[in-house]
C-alpha cells in the first residue's frame, strides 16, 4: 500500500510543470535510435521518445519514474525483512525512501538517475540473498539487473566496482568463487555491450564528457559536500543511515553486510574524485536505510527508545514536508519563489552556471521553454522568406535545441555543438546564414559579413543563464558553418 501511495503521488504531480531540459533532449535522441549516445546509454532516450508519441505530455513521460519511486519503497521494505527486520523496521526503511527529499526529487522527472536507487538496492539485496541463502539464481538475477541498469546509466559500474572490492576485503569473498557470480557478471556484460561498443566506435565521448564535468560542476569542499548530504536526505534520517554504515562492524548478526559499507565508501571516493554532484550518492541510501532500520529494532522495542524513534519520525516527516516543494512541483512558480524567500531554503549550487537562478534547478529546467521557442520563432519570422532556406538555427546547448526541435513550428532542424547534437552535424543543411542564439553579439560579429540583433531571450523562472541571450542573424558566415563545425564541439 505504501508503494502505491508513493507512486500515485508522483504521478499526480507529474504534469504540473513542463518537460525538463533533459527530457526534451532524451525525446529528440530517441527519435534518432542508436545503441548509445554521447552522454548516456540508449534506454531512457528510447523510452522517452516512445512515451512522447503517446501524446500524454509530461505526466505520461513520468509514469516510469513514478513506478520506480513506489517500487523502491516496496523493495527496501522487503530488503529490511530479509535482514530480519520486523514490521516497524520495514516501515521505517520504507518511510525514509518515500520522503527523503533527494529521493523524491530524483524521480520527479524522467532522467537516467531516477532508476539508480532501485537498481543499486536490488543488486545489493540479491547479493546478500545469494550469500545468506546460497541462492545462485539471485546472483544471476543481480547480473541481469546490473546489465539493464548499465543501459540506463553507466554509474552502475561504480556500484559494481565497490561491491567487488567489498567482497574481496571481507569473508564474503567466497561469493566470488561461485560460478553463478560469473554467469551473472557475463550476463551484465552481454546486455551492456551494445552501448559500450557504440562508445568505443565513437572514441568514448562519455569519458571526454566526464572529464569536462570537473570544470562545469561546482568545486565543493568535502565538509560542505558531506553536510549537504545530511540536509538533502533529511537531517532526521541521518542517524538511520549512519547506523547503517556502522552496524555491520558492531552488530554480530549484520557482520556479513560489511562489504556493502565498503562498497559505499568506494563509491563516495569515486564521486568525490570526479567532482560529482550530490545526487550521485543517492542510490547508496536505501541500502543503508534498510540496514540501519534493522539494527535499531532492539532500541525501538524499549520504552525510551520507542519515544526517541517516534520523535525522530515526527521530525523527519515535518522536515520533508518543508523540503517537498523544492523537490516536487507542488507549488506554482510564483508561490514557490515566495516560499523560498520566506523560508530561506535553497539547494546547494551543484554547477557554476546555476548562479542567479530563482528556483531550484529541477524546477527551473522545466520552465521557460515555450517562451524561448516563441522568441526564436518571432525572430525567424523577421527573416525574409527568400532567405530562410539558406539560414540555419544554431544554439548553445541541447536543451535549447531540443525545445526548438519539439515545440518549434516552421523551423528547420536546429544545430548545436553540444553533446549528441555535435555528432548529428548540420543535419543536411548547407547554410550561408545563421540565426544564432548566444550570450552576446561580440562573439558573433567576427564570423559575419553582417550581424543583426533580432531579439533576446527572457523568461522569469527559467535557468538564469538562459535569459538575456541575443537572437541574432549572421549573414554571410565566414568561414562556412561546415568548416567551423569542429570548433563548436562541446561535450559537457
Amino acid at each position: 500500500m505504501a508503494a502505491l501511495i508513493v507512486a500515485a503521488l508522483h504521478l499526480a504531480l507529474g504534469g504540473r510543470y513542463d518537460l525538463f531540459r533533459d527530457e526534451l533532449y532524451f525525446i529528440v535522441c530517441g527519435h534518432h535510435p542508436a545503441f548509445g549516445y554521447v552522454d548516456q546509454p540508449p534506454a531512457v532516450p528510447l523510452l522517452a521518445a516512445s512515451l512522447y508519441r503517446l501524446g500524454l505530455g509530461a505526466q505520461g513521460l513520468r509514469i516510469p519514474t513514478a513506478i520506480a519511486a513506489g517500487a523502491l519503497v516496496w523493495l527496501v521494505m522487503r530488503f529490511a525483512r530479509s535482514l530480519g527486520g520486523d514490521g516497524r523496521s520495514q516501515a521505517l526503511a520504507g518511510l525514509a525512501c518515500a520522503i527523503a527529499p533527494m529521493l523524491m526529487g530524483l524521480t520527479a522527472t524522467l532522467n537516467t538517475s531516477a532508476f539508480d536507487p532501485l537498481a543499486w538496492t536490488a543488486v545489493a539485496w540479491l547479493v546478500v540473498t545469494a550469500n545468506r541463502e546460497g541462492d545462485d539464481r539471485a546472483l544471476i538475477l543481480a547480473g541481469l539487473v546490473a546489465g539493464l541498469a548499465l543501459q540506463v546509466k553507466y554509474s552502475m559500474l561504480f556500484w559494481m566496482v565497490g561491491l567487488t572490492l567489498g567482497l574481496l576485503l571481507t569473508a564474503e569473498r567466497r561469493v566470488l568463487l561461485r560460478p553463478s557470480f560469473w554467469i551473472g557478471a557475463a550476463l551484465a556484460a552481454v546486455i551492456a555491450a551494445p552501448s559500450f561498443l557504440w562508445q568505443w566506435a565513437h572514441g568514448f565521448p562519455f569519458l571526454e564528457l566526464g572529464a569536462a564535468a570537473k570544470g562545469k560542476n561546482a568545486d565543493i569542499a568535502a565538509l560542505p559536500f558531506l553536510a549537504n548530504q545530511v540536509l538533502v536526505m533529511n537531517p532526521a534520517f541521518a542517524p538511520l543511515w549512519i547506523t547503517g554504515l556502522v552496524a555491520p562492524f558492531t552488530v554480530r548478526r549484520l557482520r556479513d553486510l560489511r562489504f556493502l559499507v565498503i562498497a559505499a565508501v568506494v563509491v563516495v571516493a569515486i564521486v568525490r574524485m570526479g567532482h560529482g554532484k550530490d545526487y550521485y550518492l543517492s542510490p547508496l541510501y536505501p541500502t543503508l536505510f534498510a540496514i540501519g532500520a534493522v539494527a535499531l529494532a532492539p532500541l525501538v522495542r524499549t520504552r525510551i527508545g520507542g519515544i526517541v524513534v517516534a520523535s525522530g519520525i515526527t521530525a523527519a516527516i515535518a522536515l520533508s514536508a518543508l523540503a517537498a516543494p523544492l523537490a516536487l512541483p507542488i507549488l506554482s512558480p510564483p508561490v514557490l519563489e515566495d516560499y523560498i524567500q520566506r523560508t530561506g531554503f535553497a539547494p546547494q549550487q551543484q554547477e557554476r552556471s546555476f548562479k542567479g537562478t530563482v528556483l531550484p534547478q529541477v524546477m527551473a529546467d522545466q520552465l521557460g521553454w515555450h517562451d524561448y521557442v516563441h522568441q526564436v520563432e518571432a525572430a525567424w519570422q523577421r527573416i525574409p522568406p527568400t532567405e530562410r532556406a539558406a539560414t540555419a538555427i544554431k544554439v548553445e546547448n541541447y536543451g535549447e535545441a531540443a525545445a526548438l526541435d519539439l515545440y518549434g513550428k516552421g523551423l528547420p532542424p536546429v544545430v548545436s555543438g553540444h553533446n549528441q547534437y555535435f555528432l548529428w552535424g548540420l543535419r543536411g543543411q548547407h547554410p550561408a546564414n545563421v540565426l544564432s542564439i548566444q550570450d552576446d553579439m561580440v562573439g558573433l560579429r567576427p564570423y559575419c559579413r553582417k550581424a543583426t540583433l533580432l531579439g533576446t531571450t527572457s523568461s522569469r523562472y527559467a535557468m538564469a543563464f538562459e535569459n538575456g541571450k541575443v537572437i541574432a542573424l549572421c549573414e554571410g558566415v565566414k568561414p562556412s558553418l561546415g568548416n567551423l563545425w569542429p570548433q563548436l564541439k562541446l561535450y559537457s
